[in-house]
């Protein structure tokens, strides 16, 4: 059958003696409007947020954790070693490989043992250029995120239609987390996304299982070759496979295919088995293809883990390298971190820090929609299967996470805004008159909120904590302060601060001198002889102590780099 505006109709009256009148469908010109709109209207979505990201991969310089990254993709290039970096799984690195490999860095030898200093040495101290190639290094991620976008679509318009997946889309795409850690060389994205891709195919798993299962045990494998944050996640995952393999017998019964519940149960059972499988296999798999011989000696010290997390440990059917990837992780949470929460430094870490940090750095259109799509999942009937899809896995890696001792960024929840999308998507199916128009106005200001802090999405924080200017009061690290506006600096003191001398106390992995700033460390002279400009990351301002917050409290600030560096006049 044609569609209305794809048609017209044509009456033959006949006459006598002829057939009675027939109706011709005549194929219009003119494809559908309606059909037409709902791609162009993803592709604009997705592409200012492709503006976005790579605008601010383009101007940030490296960030703490990016060199390490990038030089451990070089060393899987080039070495083909597993030496560096084994607290995360090789996935993320390579596929910022990809980027590196385009690049094609010279690598100096030998490499250094630090993995620190090898990827700055990399960086800035082998003949490279650290802009290009920090672009070429983020690429492939912006391009990963920008995938993730259309399974965020996909899902929700499966679930409520065309109208939800724009929904969706525009959240996600205008989601200022999203955005700044989708254009870093680092793992966070990439991780979440795969996540969020094994929950949807789980979701399509419920008609068509043999198809989606091991794709969705794929995804989840990616993901935990991503990072080991993602094994919070796996029982969720099982249970789910279980799940939507237990619907489509049930359904499969209802049409007389199957009769026998046992048979059904254990078809689940086997079900929950091919997506543990699967995800065992990639994470093998991505070992193998870094160094296809598995050698490996930590170059690390490797703490040893007791209790039930030393025999989780012990029990994984993973590669040695990444279980003592997991030790290390271990290790790392047993330190004594200081952090910095709404005007508060502290040691150790608090259970409502990323709560608190959501609330700071979500739009506040973003965190109504988020509340209400939850909501419609469990009051409308036709929805309330996609809950535990959409609310248990992000619940589960919430809980993880602020268990954790690093209280040092939203980053660490990035999965956050990728499901809450999906799921805000679930309050155009409730049965309110202007269901439509409050959505639609809450988007636009999301979108408003996001396109204000351009291109300064890392210290970005909503209007009701003052927007990214005032996040630095409020939070710290990579909610604000990375190192990323090193480059920035550059050009600022050049522009406004010429011949003048310069204090700095920086935060991050970039180094000063190459981007034209001759700076001194105030605290190794003293206090008398600072004179000039004293120049302050933002992180080391909420932390400060001793003779730093001396020289910030007798100097008078007089200009701001990023929202994340502070320029002060002694």
């Amino acid at each position: 059958m044609m569609t209305r505006e794809q048609r017209e109709l044509v009456l033959d009256p006949g006459t006598e003696g002829h057939p009675p009148p027939t109706v011709t469908a005549v194929a219009s010109p003119r494809p559908s409007r309606r059909r037409l709109l709902v791609p162009l209207l993803v592709v604009l979505l997705l592409a200012q947020m492709a503006v976005a990201m790579v605008t601010t991969a383009v101007q940030q310089t490296p960030t703490i954790d990016e060199p390490v990254y990038v030089g451990t993709a070089a060393a899987y290039l080039h070495d083909h070693s597993l030496r560096y970096n084994p607290e995360h799984p090789p996935l993320g690195k390579l596929v910022i490989g990809v980027g590196v490999a385009l690049a094609d860095p010279h690598v100096d030898r030998p490499l250094a043992s630090d993995q620190g200093v090898m990827g700055r040495h990399l960086l800035y101290k082998s003949g490279n250029d650290p802009w290009q190639l920090m672009f070429w290094a983020r690429l492939p991620v912006i391009v990963l995120t920008l995938l993730f976008g259309l399974v965020v679509f996909a899902f929700a318009r499966e679930l409520v239609g065309a109208a939800g997946g724009l929904t969706a889309l525009a959240l996600y795409a205008f989601s200022p987390d999203v955005i700044a850690h989708g254009s870093l060389a680092t793992l966070d994205v990439p991780a979440a996304g795969f996540l969020l891709t094994s929950v949807w195919l789980l979701w399509r798993a419920r008609d068509r299982p043999r198809l989606y299962l091991p794709l969705a045990g794929v995804a989840l494998g990616a993901a935990l070759a991503t990072r080991m944050s993602a094994l919070a996640a796996v029982p969720v995952l099982v249970v789910l496979a279980g799940v939507s393999v237990w619907t489509a017998e049930a359904n499969g019964r209802r049409a007389g295919a199957w009769n026998d519940r046992r048979r059904a149960l254990l078809r689940a059972a086997a079900g929950a088995g091919v997506l543990a499988l699967a995800a065992i296999a990639v994470v093998w798999a991505t070992y193998l293809a870094v160094d296809p011989r598995l050698r490996w000696t930590p170059q690390q010290h490797v703490p040893s883990v007791s209790g039930l997390r030393g025999l989780l440990v012990d029990l994984l059917p993973l590669p040695e390298a990444y279980r003592d990837g997991m030790r290390i992780q271990f290790g790392l949470e047993t330190r004594p971190w200081e952090s910095f929460l709404f005007g508060r430094v502290y040691t150790g870490s608090l259970w409502y820090y990323l709560p608190a940090a959501l609330l700071v750095k979500t739009p506040l259109g973003m965190l109504v929609l988020w509340a209400a799509g939850a909501v419609a999942l469990l009051a409308v009937r036709r929805l309330r299967p996609a809950a535990p899809y959409l609310l248990l896995a992000p619940a589960v890696l919430s809980a993880a996470a602020m268990e954790g001792t690093r209280d040092f960024g939203t980053r660490y929840a990035v999965f956050v805004p990728m499901f809450l999308a999906v799921a805000a998507a679930g309050v155009l199916a409730l049965r309110w008159r202007w269901r439509f128009v409050a959505t639609g106005a809450l988007v636009l200001f999301v979108a408003v909120s996001s396109l204000r802090t351009f291109p300064y999405y890392l210290p970005y924080s909503n209007e009701a904590f003052g927007g990214p200017a005032k996040t630095h009061l409020r939070l710290h690290d990579s909610n604000v302060d990375w190192g990323q506006d090193l480059g920035r600096l550059a050009d600022r003191l050049r522009e406004r601060y010429p011949g003048e001398r310069i204090w700095l106390v920086y935060k991050g992995s970039g180094v000063p001198s190459y981007y034209g700033i001759d700076a001194t460390d105030p605290r190794t002279v003293p206090a008398r002889e600072v004179r000039g400009l004293l120049v302050v990351s933002d992180s080391k301002v909420a932390k400060a102590k001793g003779r730093l917050a001396e020289l910030i409290d007798g100097s008078r600030p007089i200009d701001t780099v990023g929202h994340s560096i502070t320029i002060y006049r002694r």
